[in-house]
């Protein structure tokens, strides 16, 4: 087949690093359609790498890392992942799951992993040496909105955000870090996380209300396709909490992103019951559980 036959000089390095594995090819640039068509069979579980793929190929350093298919002797896919920053797999193979595990270890910036309970527990086996070993799990919701949406007061400042707000939402990004993981990335790596900030913004992929220079809300659009619309950076001004105002802003956006797209979807960490009840007011409901390993 194609896929396995272009790719046979790729997989020739993977095989001495993965000890002579057959199954592992480097994936490039110009296999898109075979890639997202594999993907598209679990799109719930797959959106992450579907957009990044959509978005820049699948050779780009905007990916943050190397995709990787794991091929069965005729030629199909039978896996994919996304090995880098952070790790990202989609296969009903516990081969390819450990094969994954295996490059990620090689991979000295790999920050998390993100799947299914019981994935993520078959890489972590896997996913161990000495120095290298996992040192958090914790499990999060995916939320998922689809019609009808309430209808709720209208927010007529909440627009596309514009480079001239570049400032505004990288702070507001920064702290939304903190206050879930309490990470500080302008400090870990602030030319890059203003890069990505601004990479959205360019792309009208953040929403905003802003009023007297002052952030109000913000929201970023992650992943955009036809049967999903992944949100993430979902943030209210603290002074401004408990307002109803992230709810009106939350809802508009929901209902516009809908026009295109089957589903409007987000995660929430288990341990932050007041973002869970935050998105079950709007109408979200919880479809799935993941588990994010930190590396």
């Amino acid at each position: 087949m194609r896929l396995i036959a272009d790719l046979r000089e790729s997989i020739k390095p993977q095989r001495a690093i993965l000890n002579d594995s057959p199954q592992i090819a480097r994936l490039t640039n110009g296999y898109e359609r075979e890639v997202l068509d594999y993907l598209s069979a679990r799109p719930l579980r797959t959106f992450g790498m579907m957009g990044f793929i959509r978005d820049h190929g699948l050779d780009s350093p905007l990916n943050r890392g190397t995709f990787y298919a794991y091929l069965a002797s005729d030629g199909r896919i039978e896996g994919v992942a996304l090995i880098g920053h952070a790790v990202m797999f989609e296969t009903l193979s516990e081969q390819a799951v450990r094969c994954f595990a295996r490059l990620a270890l090689l991979h000295p910036n790999a920050f998390l992993a993100l799947g299914e309970q019981e994935s993520i527990e078959v890489f972590c086996r896997h996913y161990s040496e000495p120095g290298r070993l996992p040192r958090v799990m914790c499990r999060e919701i995916l939320f998922q909105l689809r019609w009808p949406v309430a209808v709720r007061e209208r927010v007529t400042a909440l627009r596309q955000a514009s480079i001239a707000d570049l400032d505004l939402v990288v702070e507001a990004h920064n702290r939304l870090g903190i206050e879930e993981r309490g990470i500080n990335s302008l400090e870990i790596d602030p030319q890059g996380f203003r890069q990505r900030c601004r990479w959205r913004v360019e792309r009208g992929r953040t929403w905003v209300w802003i009023e007297s220079g002052k952030l109000i809300f913000k929201a970023d659009l992650i992943c955009d396709t036809p049967d999903i619309a992944y949100l993430e950076g979902v943030w209210v001004a603290e002074s401004e909490r408990s307002k109803g105002y992230g709810v009106r802003c939350l809802s508009q956006l929901s209902r516009m992103l809908l026009l295109d797209a089957r589903s409007v979807c987000l995660i929430a960490n288990e341990q932050h019951p007041d973002a869970q009840a935050f998105y079950r007011k709007i109408g979200f409901r919880s479809v799935a559980c993941y588990q994010t390993l930190y590396l």
